[in-house]
């Protein structure tokens, strides 16, 4: 049922990259969607078919070589629209941000899990700092949306470790503390913008409003069974900014209609209970954790990715896990998904 759930998400995104796409000078998205999906699947089974404890051993290996590559991109990375998050390899392009969800998810899960019998203050600060170190990184390329995710993943695994009351207390400080600091001193003017279109997108309906405005109208005007495959005006006439990536979900409304937007809703809401049930039946702390970082991972994305498409969120940049463009991001999910049906097929110990 993981594997179907995944698959349908997978066919669905590469057939709106289609219609997108085809007859465009971006044609090639589809094309390479489609052999990123297919090395998404082989890593994911790849995983699955190995015993996910190994990583315990690995994490801090993993968190490292992450780090590298993080501070890799700031100085060689590819910039695009004024962000270097992409490192180039001619044949393939590598997003260290987004393998980075991966690598929080298993070192918060190893680090946690070794030290839950005995938590101490030095070790909550070891955690904080475990999040805070990718966090800085990647604000500097500057890529607030995954930063926002890095941070979600954090907290919600801290969350679910059952520490001390006092430590979340603590937590809770830092983060109020945290929201003026970062309207002062971190967000930049462009992403401070954002978020006041937010509030009032009509404000500059031809500036920073119009994605906002454009994705409302082409999810409105799909109304309930939409216009039919390939034949979405927004997105084919180019009203609709980055459709194949942010804007996803409005082309998908547009063209399948509300019945199309519950179907989504639907399949996501249904993996979030498979991958729940996953983290119950765990066979360790390890694989509870792991569970956890990845339903907060898929849940955040979707709720504010759909939450933007229909202006209910500001616009951040977070992609829809498993639907929108993006080989990084959809190879690491699909590993991620690889990992859960590792859990699910060793919740057991063996008997002799």
């Amino acid at each position: 049922m993981l594997y179907l759930l995944i698959f349908v998400l997978v066919v669905l995104g590469v057939l709106v990259i289609y219609s997108v796409s085809f007859g465009e000078e971006t044609h090639y998205l589809f094309r390479d969607q489609i052999v990123f999906a297919s090395l998404g699947f082989i890593f994911m089974t790849f995983f699955t078919l190995i015993d996910y404890k190994t990583l315990k051993g690995l994490y801090i290996y993993f968190y490292l070589v992450g780090l590298i590559l993080l501070l890799i991109v700031l100085f060689f990375g590819k910039v695009s629209g004024g962000a270097a998050r992409w490192l180039d390899f001619k044949i393939f392009q590598l997003q260290p941000s987004e393998i980075f969800k991966f690598i929080l998810i298993i070192s918060l899960a190893g680090y946690l899990s070794k030290n839950s019998s005995d938590f101490k203050f030095r070790h909550f600060i070891a955690t904080l700092l475990l999040i805070l170190m990718p966090i800085i990184l990647v604000l500097a390329q500057p890529d607030f949306g995954t930063a926002l995710t890095l941070l979600i993943i954090g907290v919600g695994m801290i969350i679910a470790s059952k520490i001390r009351t006092i430590y979340l207390i603590i937590l809770g400080f830092l983060g109020s503390v945290s929201i003026p600091v970062s309207w002062f001193f971190i967000l930049k003017d462009y992403q401070k913008e954002r978020l006041l279109t937010f509030l009032n997108p009509k404000n500059d309906p031809f500036g920073a409003g119009y994605s906002v405005l454009q994705s409302i109208i082409a999810v409105g005007s799909g109304m309930l069974k939409g216009r039919g495959f390939g034949q979405g005006f927004q997105s084919h006439l180019k009203f609709l900014p980055v459709s194949h990536t942010d804007f996803i979900f409005a082309v998908f409304a547009e063209e399948f209609g509300l019945v199309g937007g519950i179907l989504i809703l639907a399949i996501f809401l249904i993996l979030i209970i498979k991958i729940i049930k996953a983290a119950k039946i765990a066979a360790d702390n390890f694989g509870y954790l792991i569970c956890i970082g990845i339903v907060v991972l898929i849940l955040f994305q979707v709720l504010v990715n759909i939450g933007m498409n229909i202006g209910i969120m500001p616009v951040t940049g977070i992609p829809l896990p498993f639907v929108s463009y993006g080989g990084t991001a959809l190879v690491v999910n699909l590993i991620l998904i690889g990992i859960v049906q590792s859990i699910i097929i060793r919740h057991k110990k063996l008997a002799f």
